[in-house]
């Protein structure tokens, strides 16, 4: 009888976390990294929300609440669903979550039985794959195409369907590629899953990205589409909105009260419940008159960002780099800098077990960290099934102007390091790949 069940080698991780010992190894010996895989704002929780919380707490609401959330968080959350999408929401539909996680891996265990479907953008949030094949369903890989945007196409979907399809993740705008669905291509992938799939498949909607986009984009969602409300889970959350990754609020909108319910069990069985006083902060961050110019602020800030890193990386030989429509990620092409440096032929040359433990993209992301200081993210850690001969790296824009701008001329220096790449192969990459 082995220690551990067979399922939790099936369970994969979020990488820009588990690059985390390898940042510091590197700063032990005295040298400064640029930091630029976590998805998190670099901004503050407003204070009007701060000083919220710190009532709360003066007023000792730290006890068991709801398991669901508290009712004035839903009531809130039913609102914004009226004034964002146009749906009209009861609260009783709404589940609070400690973070936008635990929504994903919760409707995988609910909706999908061992051997059902489940179709997911990738690139895309790793926790998507990761879970299918922790739960014993079967991951099905949208792969998001860089000449369409890193967008879906209803095509695209349309091959992906089949009898056994149950759960369909989408993810606009994107992580990590930053891209957002249209109107326009939501209505056509509505139509797919109206006319292919049985009413019992679920779409989830993961929109913790709703409020960042760019360019004069206006968020929409599926569920806002004739027909689509019946099938849809809205997912979403205040750490990306509100700068508010440690607060762990996420929420999610079912199609009826008894499936909001069946979640309510697993925050019962998993959690208790979410902390109250973090609620009663999340419901005064999305009522505040003062939320709209904080959010509308920090977008413009994430924008200025974009604009500029992306023409300074489409400016270093053998990278190109589309410009996203919202998030606040990059996700540039290095294929011409692999095969520049020699990695795709070290890759080539590499044992059928090395390669199955990394990649050229992976190969590159420890080289710029050991070598050359800064900290990206490489493309299977947004998905590895059928990602190979795909060499993208993952850049968050959450940092300062200026140490995005050294961030970029680290990247452009270890573009050019072939030499330096020699010595990293030979010195140090067994270890480390």
């Amino acid at each position: 009888m082995a220690l551990v069940a067979d399922r939790i080698t099936q369970l994969g991780t979020e990488n820009a976390f588990k690059i985390g010992p390898h940042i510091v190894a590197v700063e032990k010996t005295g040298k400064n990294v640029v930091r630029l895989n976590l998805g998190e704002p670099d901004f503050n929780l407003p204070e009007y929300v701060k000083e919220e919380i710190k009532r709360q707490l003066d007023l000792n609401n730290t006890h068991y609440c709801d398991p669901k959330g508290l009712l004035s968080l839903r009531q809130a959350i039913a609102r914004q669903m009226k004034e964002m999408r146009g749906l009209d929401v009861s609260p009783e539909r709404v589940v609070v979550f400690p973070g936008g996680k635990p929504s994903i891996g919760f409707c995988q265990e609910v909706y999908c039985n061992t051997g059902d479907e489940v179709i997911y953008p990738s690139p895309g949030f790793p926790i998507y794959e990761s879970f299918t094949r922790y739960l014993g369903a079967k991951p099905v890989p949208m792969h998001l195409k860089e000449e369409e945007d890193f967008t879906l196409t209803a095509d695209h979907l349309s091959r992906l369907i089949t009898a056994r399809t149950k759960l369909i993740i989408l993810n606009f705008p994107s992580n990590p590629t930053g891209g957002v669905a249209t109107k326009e291509q939501l209505e056509s992938i509505a139509e797919v899953i109206k006319a292919k799939c049985s009413p019992d498949v679920r779409v989830y909607s993961d929109e913790i990205y709703e409020y960042i986009t760019f360019d004069g984009q206006k968020p929409f969602s599926i569920a806002s589409v004739p027909g689509m409300e019946a099938r849809t889970v809205i997912s979403s959350g205040f750490s990306k909105t509100f700068a508010w990754t440690g607060g762990r609020i996420g929420y999610a909108v079912f199609p009826t009260e008894e499936e909001a319910n069946i979640f309510k069990n697993l925050n019962i069985n998993y959690f208790s419940c979410i902390p109250p006083f973090n609620q009663e902060g999340a419901r005064l961050a999305l009522e505040h008159p003062d939320s709209p110019k904080v959010i509308a602020s920090m977008v413009r800030t994430f924008c200025e960002r974009r604009d500029v890193i992306v023409k300074q990386l489409n400016a270093i030989d053998g990278i190109t780099c589309r410009t996203p429509g919202g998030a606040f990620y990059l996700f540039p092409n290095i294929a011409r800098v692999c095969k520049k440096l020699g990695i795709i032929d070290a890759f080539e040359s590499m044992s059928a077990d090395m390669k199955q433990r990394t990649s050229p993209s992976a190969m590159f992301q420890m080289f710029a960290l050991y070598q050359h200081q800064v900290a990206v993210m490489d493309r299977n850690s947004f998905g590895k099934i059928g990602a190979e001969g795909q060499h993208y790296l993952r850049l968050s824009i959450a940092s300062e102007l200026p140490v995005l701008e050294e961030g970029v001329r680290r990247l452009e220096a270890a573009s050019k390091d072939r030499e330096g790449f020699g010595r990293f192969m030979k010195e140090r990459a067994a270890e480390l790949l």
